[in-house]
């Protein structure tokens, strides 16, 4: 257990689109803090850390005070990735300046587009300015590893209009990207209010597609279905997952895997600052649901899946097991073979969700 995960659930509003488990109730901070802490070292063990990653919400929200009480709770070293996600609105080189002080030593963005007049359709409190001045500020205070986080499919987004924020981003050079579809929940406002002018599913594909094209033209490794990153600048927290690796997971909606189990806290705020060391659901794999897992995460690694390992852990033939599936896909080359197994082209990732559906209904 070497990663480790926690929820800062606190925003200031909720955004449109949002369906993650955040609260605009920040009065309720104190007393959340608290039942992290109560948690933490309930099930920490005191092993030395590679990763440690704040997200939220807004982790923003928090002082360099609290996140430095958070961070002492924990073996940490210099070589331990630190990331915090924040938003752009409130951002100050001094604040920065701090947070580098206390250990943190990755920034991670909320951008989502550069299109102001976007950002007020779907809540955002931040203009384009403000990212700018976040990433020139995150530089001087003595931050190298810098990510920015956009959607695309957004209301009134158009292609030019996300190749536009690409470039823009790549201006700032910066030295990593995340790409999210826009995903809207039944629970959100969106979900409620349905907004209008939304690209249709060829145009996303189109913009994913560009988005690859974009990128790597500009130097940037297409490392994971979601994410690229400059050269050596891959985020190691989210890589431990798509690993299939075991890490702690603290707060209110957060989620851990622990020796083949993988646990959920409550999404509920005042039941977890009641009880912050009761886990909500756990649940102990099986064999069937860990070999399941060990696919679908790997999939999302552009290097893809490494059959002999799978072959070696689950004692099985993959290719025979999986047969015609692969027979099915890598003829039209949505699954490539790999040195190691296979992995998804870039036209396969976009019907990821039919491909991996084949192989968790396989049994």
């Amino acid at each position: 257990m070497e990663n480790v995960y926690i929820h800062i659930p606190f925003c200031k509003s909720k955004c449109k689109y949002c369906s993650f488990v955040s609260y605009p109730r920040l009065e309720m901070k104190e007393q959340y803090l608290n039942a992290l802490e109560k948690e933490i070292k309930n099930s920490y063990k005191d092993e030395a850390l590679k990763t440690l990653y704040f997200g939220g919400g807004t982790p923003s929200l928090l002082s360099p005070y609290e996140f430095q009480k958070l961070i002492k709770l924990f073996n940490t070293d210099n070589k331990t990735e630190i990331t915090a996600e924040l938003n752009p609105e409130t951002i100050t080189q001094n604040y920065l300046s701090e947070l580098k002080s206390v250990g943190i030593n990755r920034l991670s963005f909320g951008c989502q587009t550069f299109d102001d007049n976007i950002l007020k359709i779907i809540g955002r409190r931040h203009g384009s300015k403000d990212v700018e001045n976040a990433v020139k500020s995150a530089k001087n205070a003595g931050f190298e590893n810098i990510s920015l986080d956009f959607i695309y499919g957004l209301p009134e987004q158009t292609r030019n209009m996300f190749k536009e924020d690409l470039q823009r981003a790549v201006s700032l050079d910066i030295k990593h990207i995340s790409l999210y579809g826009l995903k809207i929940d039944d629970d959100c406002f969106f979900g409620k209010n349905p907004p209008k002018n939304l690209p249709d599913e060829d145009t996303q594909a189109d913009m994913y597609l560009d988005a690859i094209k974009i990128l790597k033209e500009n130097g940037f490794e297409h490392y994971e279905i979601s994410n690229f990153s400059k050269k050596g600048f891959a985020s190691r927290h989210n890589l431990n997952y798509w690993d299939n690796n075991s890490y702690y997971g603290f707060g209110v909606g957060a989620h851990g895997y622990e020796n083949g189990t993988r646990y959920f806290n409550t999404s509920d705020l005042s039941e977890y600052i009641q009880n912050p060391t009761h886990h909500k659901h756990s649940q102990l794999l099986t064999e069937q649901e860990k070999l399941e897992e060990e696919i679908f995460l790997g999939f999302r690694k552009m290097s893809g899946i490494d059959v002999h390992k799978i072959n070696k852990n689950f004692g099985i033939n993959f290719d025979k097991k999986y047969q015609n599936i692969l027979d099915k896909y890598v003829p039209l080359k949505f699954l490539l073979k790999t040195e190691k197994g296979y992995k998804l082209s870039d036209k396969g990732i976009l019907v990821s969700n039919v491909i991996l559906s084949e192989f968790l209904s396989e049994v």
